[in-house]
């Protein structure tokens, strides 16, 4: 097994060389033997989602009997909704095709998003790779100082983030700033990932950006974090202060009234299925379970651990329940709260 990591200034790209592993005993029907696996990942190469995707792709195929190949490919577009639309409308459900988006996307059906065109509960949920937390950051304290939440939303001057698509989480949190607590933001469209946006913010061309996962955080934008050039002034996860930055601070404790907690609750709660794995609705459901008992094997994996760890990655999975239970959740809200949430999360 090889493995690289090249880190610039700008980027981390995960160069994966796949390698057979041990073979692994199942008791399930033996489809997989001689097949390939593709799963599709909505954003870029380099992205917190792409890497982590071809971690666990190394080790997936060794989880499933007739140890299948597994290949990654990038189909980026509209902030994941591409692929998510691809594997709902468009994908053979053999079990075959997996596909990986934002969980947040997946939600937009609820908040009547036409361009949307599934149901979240029919998807064969896998279960969500890892669980991360994301925040949002500033370059340079926006050339004049900023360092907070509350410094943000009394800029003086209006504060441009980047994004890929309207409903991806870096449009959607800072549209929550700028909506729920009035920060002066607007968000500027186009960009193919997380990756990207940090350059646009090296250039100048974007102050900020949301959707910064602790594990790129912690490596591909290490630097940027040591020298203070990428000031992180938010956290979404918890109201717990955050062990990396304890003094970012956590939108829910910024909220000062009962309904815009609740609505709060509804825009940040995906957060907590940080990269889920799907396959496409009606896919055999002995195939299902394969592919789930192969996801929790891999992140469990030592082999899998020790190699997210070298770039710091932590495989804490979610089985398909609790991406299940997050879903029931939504259904079950109110129209008006959710109504109430996608307002605050989207261009006035």
């Amino acid at each position: 097994m090889k493995f690289q990591l090249v880190t610039t200034h700008c980027s981390a790209v995960v160069c994966l060389a796949l390698a057979g592993g041990p073979a692994r005993a199942d008791t399930a029907p033996d489809f997989y033997r001689g097949k390939t696996i593709t799963i599709q990942v909505g954003y870029g190469p380099g992205g917190g989602y792409d890497v982590t995707t071809r971690v666990v792709a190394q080790f997936f195929g060794d989880h499933i009997a007739g140890q299948p190949k597994v290949v990654v490919q990038n189909v980026p577009g509209a902030g994941s909704l591409k692929v998510a639309n691809a594997i709902a409308l468009n994908t053979p459900n053999d079990g075959l095709t997996l596909g990986v988006f934002a969980f947040d996307v997946a939600l937009q059906p609820y908040y009547g998003d036409p361009q949307a065109r599934f149901d979240p509960a029919a998807f064969a949920w896998i279960g969500s790779m890892d669980t991360d937390n994301p925040y949002c950051g500033v370059w340079n304290g926006a050339g004049i100082g900023l360092k907070s939440l509350n410094d943000v939303v009394k800029s003086p001057k209006t504060l441009s983030f980047g994004s890929s698509a309207p409903g991806a989480l870096p449009s959607v949190y800072p549209q929550f700033l700028k909506n729920a607590l009035g920060a002066p933001i607007k968000v500027i469209y186009g960009f193919p990932g997380t990756k990207e946006v940090v350059l646009a913010m090296r250039r100048g061309e974007v102050d900020g950006a949301c959707g910064l996962f602790e594990s790129l955080l912690r490596s591909a934008y290490a630097e940027d974090i040591k020298s203070g050039e990428l000031q992180i002034f938010m956290q979404s996860a918890s109201e717990e202060p955050s062990p990396l930055f304890p003094d970012a601070s956590s939108i829910l404790s910024a909220l000062n009234t009962d309904e815009l907690r609740k609505a709060a609750q509804l825009v940040f709660l995906p957060v907590t299925v940080t990269r889920p794995l799907v396959a496409p609705p009606r896919t055999p459901v002995d195939r299902v379970a394969v592919l789930r008992r192969a996801l929790l094997d891999t992140t469990r994996d030592p082999r899998a651990i020790a190699f997210a760890e070298k770039i710091n990655i932590s495989l804490q999975a979610k089985g398909a329940e609790e991406i299940e239970s997050v879903i029931a959740t939504f259904k079950a809200a109110p129209p008006e709260l959710l109504k109430k949430a996608f307002a605050l999360s989207r261009e006035p």
